[in-house]
């Protein structure tokens, strides 16, 4: 079954049409790429997967819901589109444990996900 569903996504900024029709499936357990050169449409298409955006036809859905319709939605998926959300003098562990406080996600996750993705070295790293 497909966790990840786009159906015609398109999203138009007046004349500028940065997602035209797209579609895709991701099935559980699949590990999936998404490349192209700046300007291509990646981010706006992961915003509008998040419900940052809105799609201007088509729909983009998690587990067949919007994300903004899941339970939990930070127990489900996991996004950082970009750095800007992160305090500059905070590090990289503090900034997890309020990712993790926010969603209600117990403190002991953000060291066995550091230990996960092999950034256990850089936790007290500063952001900045």
């Amino acid at each position: 079954m497909a966790v990840i569903e786009l159906h015609g996504l398109t999203k138009r900024f007046g004349e500028l049409v940065a997602v035209d029709g797209l579609s895709f499936e991701v099935n559980a357990g699949q590990v999936v790429g998404f490349l192209g050169p700046n300007g291509a449409g990646k981010t706006t298409t992961l915003r509008m997967l998040l419900g940052l955006a809105t799609p201007t036809e088509g729909s983009a859905t998690i587990n067949g819901r919007l994300y903004q319709e899941l339970d939990r939605p930070l127990h489900v998926v996991g996004a950082v589109l970009d750095t800007s959300g992160a305090h500059p003098g905070r590090s990289a562990r503090n900034h997890l444990r309020i990712e993790a406080m926010l969603g209600e996600v117990d403190q002991s996750r953000v060291d066995e996900v550091l230990a996960l993705v092999e950034l256990t070295s850089a936790a007290e790293r500063r952001a900045g």
